[in-house]
């Protein structure tokens, strides 16, 4: 006799088979044959006839356990019921993330039942009360979910740098309080806070911080993975197409909106946070020109604390640019104030000593964006924590190639929501700090 698990697999492939019929009709755009509706008619009894058998067992499983029956043959110690050891198919663990996604392919192929290990991934939401694949997905399991988050984590070049929370709860949102400070002049530290010397006044006025809320909400980005018959012959092989194509594809939409995101519907980008300082370009200066006067003010906008932690992002066309960037000295070549890789000791390419990043979702040179002077600690990040995939066979089914869809949740902003005035003098500060148009 089946166990439970088998027969509700059995179950699931009965309605797998019953789906095929109607989406093949479905996308022929016409009514089911005869024949078409006995067989749909024969695999959603079989359905029902799998689902009677669990209820019946479950049934039994429940009464037994709450009169405390022991099966026969089942040793008796001490009056206590005795423990055995049952192997299960579904208590097996993963050979690995490409035996994962070829069990769940097989588990949405018709002719083929849910690999047992699956069914306590399901996902919560999204899924029938029968059970099919084709309406839902599998989570992916926890470890290789952290092992795919991690390499887009290592493939995203901005967001390796961000402060990133991950919300474990049944929340899609977050909100965090924030100091609302504008200005570092007397009165205004810390949105309002002030301290007074005890000879300046005979009374003090009392002050008190000012706070602002910071909303996150998750938004969804998807990736798609195609997967070919000849890769899905081979789990190794497997893993490999489906650590690279995500983690490349989705690290890369993240870098690209966390620089220039609307914050409709994705994360608010650096270009476009209330905190950015544009430095405007020199007079007279050429179009599509990088100049030391314009590295050296953005440098001087970035607020103190940042300074050991700030980065230079640029677009790779910057580069020559910062190699011929030198600082005069009389009549001598000058010192040169941009240090290529293979000059410095720890071959990081550096500029004023901290690291030139070339990144690729920098605008193209000469436009806004296309060097980026940024403390990505004050650049908030929220995820939901874990990946959702999903698989069809469906959708590439004429070029032999299985899609995998990935869905990550996460939002992200500025934790500044204003550039920062001075104590003294006039030059604002930041942690985000863009080039003009030239």
């Amino acid at each position: 006799m089946k166990t439970i698990q088998e027969m509700r697999s059995a179950a699931a492939e009965a309605v797998v088979r019953a789906e095929a019929i109607r989406n093949l009709a479905k996308a022929e755009n016409r009514a089911a044959t005869e024949a078409e509706n006995t067989n749909f008619d024969a695999a959603m009894s079989e359905y029902d006839r799998f689902m009677a058998d669990v209820a019946r067992e479950e049934r039994a499983a429940t009464a037994a356990a709450a009169l405390k029956v022991t099966k026969p043959g089942m040793p008796v110690l001490d009056g206590q019921r005795g423990i055995t050891v049952h192997d299960n198919a579904g208590d097996r663990p993963f050979d690995g993330i490409g035996d994962f996604f070829m069990a769940v392919r097989k588990s949405s192929t018709p002719g083929h039942a849910i690999d047992p290990r699956l069914l306590a991934t399901r996902a919560a939401s999204g899924l029938n009360s029968n059970g099919a694949p084709d309406e839902g997905g599998f989570l992916v399991i926890n470890d290789y979910a952290m092992e795919l988050i991690k390499l887009m984590h290592t493939t995203g070049i901005l967001l390796a740098d961000a402060d990133l929370k991950s919300i474990t709860s049944g929340a899609n949102a977050l909100t965090m309080f924030g100091i609302d400070e504008t200005s570092r002049a007397n009165g205004s530290r810390f949105g309002g806070v002030q301290s007074y010397w005890a000879n300046e006044a005979d009374t003090v006025t009392a002050t008190k911080p000012k706070f602002r809320r910071i909303n996150l909400t998750l938004n969804k980005l998807f990736a798609i993975c195609y997967a070919t018959d000849e890769v899905m012959e081979d789990a190794g092989l497997l893993a490999a197409t489906i650590r690279e194509g995500f983690s490349q594809e989705m690290g890369f939409k993240i870098d690209d909106a966390m620089i220039r995101g609307t914050g409709a519907g994705q994360p608010l980008g650096v270009l476009n946070a209330p905190a950015v300082i544009s430095q405007a370009a020199e007079a007279g200066q050429t179009a599509g020109t990088i100049v030391y006067a314009n590295v050296l003010k953005m440098k001087n906008h970035m607020y103190i604390a940042g300074r050991s932690r700030a980065k230079w992002y640029v677009n790779i066309d910057c580069i020559p640019q910062l190699e011929q960037m030198y600082l005069a000295t009389g009549t001598a070549n000058g010192v040169p104030v941009y240090m290529p890789e293979g000059v410095t000791a720890d071959g990081v390419a550096r500029l004023f000593g901290r690291p030139v990043v070339p990144v690729e979702q920098c605008s193209a040179l000469g436009t806004v964006g296309d060097i980026i002077y940024a403390d990505l600690s004050q650049y908030q990040l929220i995820d939901k924590g874990g990946l959702q995939a999903a698989e069809s066979m469906h959708v590439r089914f004429l070029y032999g190639e299985n899609t995998f869809r990935f869905t990550y949740r996460l939002d992200g902003q500025s934790k500044w929501n204003s550039a920062l005035s001075p104590y003294k003098g006039s030059t604002t500060v930041s942690p985000f700090v863009v080039l003009a148009a030239r």
